[in-house]
């Protein structure tokens, strides 16, 4: 059966997946250029990251949707499993919000450039100024009352566990006062580890958890950051 599954993926899937992106790609620029980007910069990204894990018969099951508010901005913090990761928060969210991400994330052909156009934030730590930028690119989002999602661990897991948390992620919310939203992803790493060039069929739980709330003088950013972390770790088995 595996095979099988390969030569689908490679004469099937993949060829439809480049395809979907590009399309995806140029929608979401030419939509975005014509004034639509609140609509445009998340939607077609949305459906993307959907046949992403559709077309990989991958299975997402969200948990505790109920806790979130979709008029609400959050700042979103998930552990970083593997690749699908971003597919199934893209598809499977369902909230409006932009990726805090890496520089290095701009030279992907079609993708890097619908995504500077599209609004996501780009993550520059080389120096004060462009760390400042960061900020402000990513207050600019927060203003129109969308979301930012941030993988605090800053790379996918070499081995499926756990890893430290970076600050960087969460001085926005001590910043602006935000709720932090932890999100626990359990089984993308067994679907597609960063070892891997391929993906197998699979199953993803999002487990979204209650909001982190700023208190009276905002948040404190270490138990904020401890607090979000056990929020996650909560919801993975515990070899993980």
């Amino acid at each position: 059966m595996i095979i099988l599954y390969r030569i689908y993926q490679i004469f099937v899937m993949l060829p439809l997946l480049v395809a979907l992106t590009i399309i995806c790609a140029t929608a979401t620029v030419a939509g975005c250029a014509l004034g639509g980007g609140r609509w445009w910069g998340y939607y077609p990204a949305s459906l993307w990251g959907r046949l992403w894990c559709i077309l990989a018969f991958v299975k997402v099951e969200v948990r505790g949707r109920e806790n979130i508010n979709k008029a609400t901005s959050y700042v979103f913090v998930a552990n970083h499993q593997g690749a699908y990761d971003i597919f199934s928060i893209y598809g499977y969210l369902r909230h409006d919000f932009r990726w805090m991400m890496k520089q290095s994330l701009r030279r992907i052909p079609f993708v890097g450039f619908s995504c500077a156009v599209s609004g996501q934030v780009f993550v520059d730590n080389s120096s004060p100024s462009a760390i400042r930028h960061t900020m402000q690119a990513a207050e600019k989002q927060l203003s129109k009352g969308r979301s930012v999602v941030v993988f605090p661990e800053g790379a996918r897991t070499p081995d499926g566990r756990l890893h430290a948390f970076k600050r960087g992620a969460y001085t926005l919310a001590v910043e602006f006062g935000l709720p932090v939203v932890p999100i626990t992803i359990d089984g993308a790493y067994r679907v597609m580890p960063r070892t891997a060039w391929l993906p197998r069929p699979g199953r993803i739980i999002l487990t979204i958890h209650r909001p982190i709330e700023a208190g009276h003088d905002g948040h404190d950013l270490r138990p904020l950051m401890q607090a979000s972390r056990d929020a996650i770790a909560s919801a993975l088995p515990g070899e993980q």
